[in-house]
């Protein structure tokens, strides 16, 4: 009886896998795929990712995913500042998301049931539900931490590139041979990759101003909208551009230098919170042991 339960089990999975063979391909096709075949062309993906890319392609063709057209915005959005919209789409990040959800949740499931022995079936399930939610919240989490890093060293490499471009103004070169200048000669870096891209929309017949202001949407940094606000100006008004690349170099470093006395401002009040946990309790100790061990004697 039993041989026959698993036999007309197995002829019922046998013909669901058929009946959605379309969906399940793409899904299985990474277990029997050449060990990295589909990630050749993705050289620029952090390694998790790279090591998933063939289960993610297989999610994003298999047409599981709904995206609403609001979450394709934010996500091409944050994808833009993290510099990966070349490389991923908003769908990828979305099967992130589902794989995070699943893996965490079993992770958390186990850990539950580990622990909690004697455990009810209402904390398993809160437990792989809870960690379904913090697995599929993790990715954005983490795109967002990059972007906010590309953005600061973006913000640290601009003032270098802008002397460059005011040197090379200086000496009689106009904008766009100025910046491409500045794009070979510079440090390798995420702002010179971006201004990069611009140069090639220039080169591609687009408006030198509207390469401006779509690297300004890319990059998202205040100095690089205001940058690109004056380039605009003294465009329309014919003004020289030496000097206003001049005091947008200046401008730039001297909110460098503000923001680093800020966070030197900001040290000592992170640090009262070390002191009154971790150093004052052991000062204290050591100042009132031999109090206490005089006034006891003396008790005594």
């Amino acid at each position: 009886m039993i041989a026959l339960a698993a036999l007309a089990a197995a002829v019922c999975a046998g013909c669901l896998a058929w009946l959605l063979r379309d969906w399940l391909r793409p899904l299985l096709w990474p277990l029997w795929s050449p060990l990295g075949q589909g990630r050749e062309g993705r050289p620029g993906l952090p390694p998790l990712w790279r090591a998933a890319w063939p289960w993610l392609d297989g999610i994003v063709r298999s047409g599981w995913l709904y995206l609403s057209w609001r979450r394709r915005g934010r996500l091409r959005r944050l994808l833009g500042r993290t510099g990966l919209e070349r490389l991923l789409t908003p769908a990828h990040v979305t099967a992130v998301a589902y794989l995070c959800a699943a893996f965490v949740a079993v992770v958390a499931l186990l850990l539950a049931a580990c622990w909690l022995a004697p455990a009810s079936r209402a904390q398993l399930a809160g437990a792989s539900l809870g960690g379904a939610v913090l697995g599929a919240l993790l990715p954005t989490h983490t795109l967002r931490a990059r972007a906010r890093t590309r953005a600061r060293r973006m913000d640290k490499e601009l003032p270098f590139l802008l002397d460059m471009a005011t040197l090379c103004v200086e000496a009689g070169l106009n904008l766009q041979g100025a910046l491409q200048r500045a794009v070979e000669h510079g440090p390798p870096g995420p702002l010179r990759d971006e201004l990069q891209w611009a140069l090639g929309d220039m080169r591609a017949g687009m408006a030198r101003l509207d390469a401006l202001r779509a690297w300004a949407v890319r990059t998202d940094l205040y100095g690089v909208r205001v940058l690109v606000t004056a380039l605009a100006q003294a465009d329309s008004l014919g003004m020289s551009l030496g000097p206003i690349l001049r005091a947008q170099a200046e401008q730039r470093r001297a909110e460098r230098i503000q923001h680093a006395e800020r966070l030197a401002m900001r040290a000592p009040v992170k640090m009262l919170l070390p002191l009154l946990v971790c150093i004052f309790p052991c000062t204290f100790v050591v100042l009132g042991f031999p109090i206490v061990v005089q006034l006891r004697g003396a008790l005594q």
